[in-house]
């Protein structure tokens, strides 16, 4: 049998769904594993690996640049998220891989997200061929149950719970820019906002976490569109004031583009609009100084008690 066959093989033993034994998911256990078509079974070792990889600049060499070079399959740049949703989403959930052994708290969308072989699979695998083989697969079987229910708890761990004024409770997948949406409810909402009623809030791994639909259609605003608003809506009904907030730690501040095309969705509601652009730290904030629109407000979580003004005549208020 070829290289990719035996993949196939080990895959197969180990309980994937027919889906994960195809071509592509075994080139990329071989790519886990550091194996050529000419190495030994016993030779793999765990290797962090991006999915798509960069020769000079990558942190982590690529899954797909690796089947290039040494399967001559090379597969469309386009198709990484075949790759992630399709074979390592499932390798993970198998107890197979770990996805982001490193650093845990990566949030889902950072540029450093990476795969490793489970120190489990990496035993099995390398007993592939060998008298150890049946035992392998069977301790495997009987284990990864449990490891996994283990690995999802550490997971759970590292989560951001948050609680809401109305009792509902929240749980936010690990990251920074998860860090600054909760200190926006937890820190900048009883000063800056107080009694106001949070009507969205995303996460990093599901986009809509919390929506108020009857809230957002009383004030005129598209719930259909709601992928288009910025990470956290507050609404102060006393004053009648809707506060508009990006949590910045990449990109993606409140920029002069980023109010035409808010102010266009929200064209029906009459509520009085503030702007406000939420910054890890000062380092951050220096960054996106040249973007922020004018007549918006900045804070920073690093001093929760102050605000930045960019220009205006008045004190936080609508535009």
């Amino acid at each position: 049998m070829s290289k990719i066959e035996e993949a196939q093989e080990i895959l197969m033993a180990l309980g994937l769904p027919k889906g994960q034994q195809n071509t592509r998911s075994a080139l990329t256990l071989l790519a886990l594993s550091n194996l050529r078509e000419e190495d030994n079974w016993i030779k793999a070792k765990a290797t962090n690996m991006a999915v798509v990889g960069n020769k000079e600049n990558a942190k982590y060499p690529g899954v797909m640049r690796f089947i290039d070079e040494h399967y001559n399959k090379k597969y469309a740049e386009n198709s990484r998220e075949t790759f992630r949703r399709q074979t390592l989403h499932q390798f993970v959930q198998a107890g197979i891989v770990s996805h982001n052994p490193e650093n845990p708290d990566l949030a889902t969308n950072s540029k450093d997200n990476h795969y490793r072989l489970s120190t489990e699979a990496l035993k099995v695998i390398r007993a592939y061929k060998s008298k150890s083989w049946d035992k392998e697969v069977k301790g495997f079987k009987k284990n990864v149950g449990s490891l996994q229910d283990k690995y999802q708890k550490k997971r759970d761990l590292r989560k951001i719970p948050l609680k809401l004024r109305n009792g509902i409770e929240l749980t936010f997948s690990p990251g920074k820019h998860n860090k600054v949406q909760v200190a926006i409810i937890k820190e900048f909402s009883p000063r800056f906002a107080p009694g106001s009623d949070l009507l969205y809030i995303g996460d990093t791994a599901k986009k809509d976490l919390f929506m108020d639909k009857k809230g957002l259609e009383k004030l005129g605003i598209p719930i259909d569109q709601h992928s288009k608003l910025p990470d956290v809506v507050l609404y102060d009904k006393k004053r009648k004031w809707l506060y508009l907030i990006e949590a910045v730690t990449s990109h993606g501040p409140v920029s002069p583009k980023r109010i035409v095309e808010l102010e266009k969705m929200l064209k029906n509601c009459e509520a009085g609009k503030i702007y406000v652009t939420a910054f890890p730290d000062f380092k951050e904030f220096k960054k996106h100084t040249p973007e922020i629109a004018w007549e918006t407000e900045v804070w920073v979580v690093e001093f929760p008690d102050h605000m930045i003004h960019f220009n205006g005549d008045k004190f936080l208020g609508p535009r």
